[in-house]
């Protein structure tokens, strides 16, 4: 089955020039990993972003071939689910950026690779602030769209570089291959391995700063209340007071475990690029004092350092910027986000959430997660807590007044 979306002006347009015909493409898929037992949901997605055409089509093999693609650049996606032969279950993707497809019958070769499913991911993020340029209330939410508890203690947060998408991409050394993104900072959650679970159907609030932003001494034109957070960015500023939400654990800046000078924790208005992960069980992640998990940026002269995240220890990631052209500057690994979602513009009081596919028995919602960005999230949502009727830990400090 074929998805077709694309802006009429833009079709009629291609369609009645004669410096214009179809071509036919061939897509060939190459799975990275070896214990495959069975693949299924399938699909390839290309994305012409400039002529606002969507192709979607459902795939029975790993390979496919494509009829009547109107010539352009497109971002291609491949995504699907594995079973392994340990019956494990993994997200399946692909991705090129900004292919060219100007060739009749092209035979293009792709890698899949396996990534985790997110039982832990992303489910709303407000980054763009309120007019006028106040940026203390951003916000991001983390769900547990799992169907047992899942425990936040020392799981890490980051944001990676650049801080806002650029296509002045920065360049990492050649032996990294694939195999990390690359953090401007890191933050940990507290706890030591039980104080903090998130049962199915419940999220945490991670502010900025954790106030009401409504008070006339902050921004009375804010959309959002962040008192009831469970944790905050503290960046220890006298202007702005530590709140009863509990406190992100600073992990790295600049190669320093110290949080730096700069008096908030801003990520871009713009929009940014989140990560969440988890460091599996034997191993440590200590990028201040292991150098192997450091790095410059090889583009440029200034000496900054930046924190490499194995791309295997990432629960979600999501990829957020100005607005779709942005998604040729992607600083998320296609692997772990093929895509990119925004907002349109800075200072507008607006935020991303993720669609719901489904409700638990509880009426708690199911979110998508297809590590697919463009896909998985609404745009221009007004923000709110705990959307779709998510529900609050027991250990929200709201609750134990």
């Amino acid at each position: 089955m074929m998805t077709l979306l694309m802006g009429c002006s833009d079709y009629n347009g291609i369609v009645d020039s004669s410096d214009f015909e179809a071509i036919s493409i061939f897509v060939k898929n190459k799975v990275t990993f070896d214990n495959v037992q069975k693949i299924e949901k399938l699909t390839i997605i290309l994305d012409n972003y400039r002529e606002n055409i969507h192709l979607e089509y459902d795939m029975d093999s790993l390979d496919i071939e494509l009829k009547d693609v109107l010539p352009g650049l497109y971002n291609i996606t491949v995504q699907g689910r594995v079973t392994t032969t340990d019956n494990e279950t993994f997200m399946l993707s692909g991705t090129l950026v900004n292919y060219p497809l100007v060739k009749n019958k092209e035979v293009i070769d792709m890698e899949v690779k396996k990534s985790r499913l997110g039982d832990l991911i992303f489910s709303q993020i407000y980054y763009a602030g309120t007019p006028r340029y106040y940026f203390r209330d951003q916000f991001y939410e983390v769900y547990n769209n799992a169907n047992h508890t899942m425990y936040l203690d020392g799981l890490f947060f980051a944001n990676l570089t650049p801080g806002t998408a650029t296509n002045k991409l920065p360049q990492w050394p050649e032996e990294d291959g694939d195999k990390y993104c690359y953090a401007e900072r890191v933050w940990k959650f507290p706890g030591s391995g039980t104080d903090y679970p998130l049962m199915p159907g419940e999220s945490c609030i991670i502010s900025q700063f954790a106030a009401n932003h409504q008070l006339p001494q902050y921004n009375p034109d804010s959309p959002i209340d962040c008192s009831s957070s469970e944790f905050e960015f503290n960046m220890d500023n006298p202007k702005f007071p530590d709140q009863p939400a509990i406190n992100m654990v600073h992990v790295f800046y600049n190669g320093l475990e110290e949080l730096g000078r700069i008096p908030q924790y801003l990520t871009s208005v713009f929009g940014g690029a989140y990560v969440l992960f988890e460091v599996p069980q034997g191993e440590t992640y200590d990028p201040v004092n292991n150098v192997e998990l450091q790095t410059n940026n090889l583009a440029s002269s200034r000496s900054t350092l930046y924190a490499k995240i194995p791309i295997d220890y990432v629960l979600d990631a999501v990829e957020c910027g100005h607005n779709e052209t942005k998604i040729s500057a992607k600083r998320v690994p296609g692997l772990l986000d093929s895509g990119m979602t925004w907002v349109g513009n800075t200072y507008n009081k607006l935020g991303v959430a993720r669609i719901l596919t489904s409700r638990r028995p509880d009426s708690t919602p199911i979110f998508q997660d297809t590590n697919n960005s463009t896909e998985d999230f609404e745009r221009g949502i007004t923000p709110m807590f705990r959307r779709q009727g998510a529900k609050m830990p027991s250990w929200n400090h709201t609750l134990n007044k």
